[in-house]
């Protein structure tokens, strides 16, 4: 579906610029917070990476698959600032290592968290090291996989209710606002393909 190596950039990021994505909500009802969706070019395929949070008691996100990110702090410059800072403290990769393609949108959390999600080309030149305390895993799960579920489902050109969608890879689920997240990218990516 995507070129790799040289053409993954241009393709995603054609993609994303041609789409129009969910606009941010009323600032005064939601706490801002921001991830990174990261892509994998790989020679003969595209992932997409994911974490699964630790498995805490108490912790409200525990054991669920998430892209790398977390709230915004005074002392960041924005939320791009804050998904890339987060990228770096859970899994030392540094931003210099990104080649950022902009905002896919904003999507809200049941609990009033607004999540700016951005969308970056990792080049694969650091080894990923996250702190089990609050990652359990790490993910490279492959764009076609996640097609393959998306259109098995029914998915395509549609908007499921969040309590329905789910990818599942392997032992693991994504689910809530990460798998919103993900529709939202699939049908991007659709939608590209369609018009290219």
């Amino acid at each position: 579906m995507l070129a790799h190596t040289n053409g993954c950039i241009y393709q995603i990021r054609s993609a994303l610029d041609r789409a129009v994505h969910p606009p941010p909500p009323d600032p005064e009802r939601f706490e801002s917070t921001a991830v990174i969706a990261l892509f994998l070019c790989r020679a003969k395929c595209t992932d997409l990476l994911f974490i699964q949070k630790a498995d805490v008691a108490g912790y409200p996100w525990r054991n669920q698959m998430a892209f790398p990110g977390g709230h915004v702090d005074k002392t960041d410059a924005g939320p791009l600032a804050t998904a890339l800072r987060e990228l770096q403290e859970e899994l030392c990769i540094h931003p210099e290592n990104v080649t950022v393609l902009g905002s896919i949108g904003h999507f809200q959390t049941i609990n009033n968290k607004d999540i700016q999600a951005f969308a970056g080309i990792w080049n694969q030149q650091e080894t990923i090291r996250s702190d089990a305390a609050e990652i359990s895993r790490v993910f490279q799960i492959p764009v076609a996989h996640l097609l393959a579920l998306h259109r098995e489902k029914g998915y395509a050109g549609q908007r499921p209710n969040v309590m329905e969608l789910t990818y599942p890879f392997e032992d693991v689920v994504i689910w809530g606002v990460t798998a919103k997240i993900v529709h939202h990218l699939l049908e991007v990516l659709i939608t590209s393909e369609k018009t290219a």
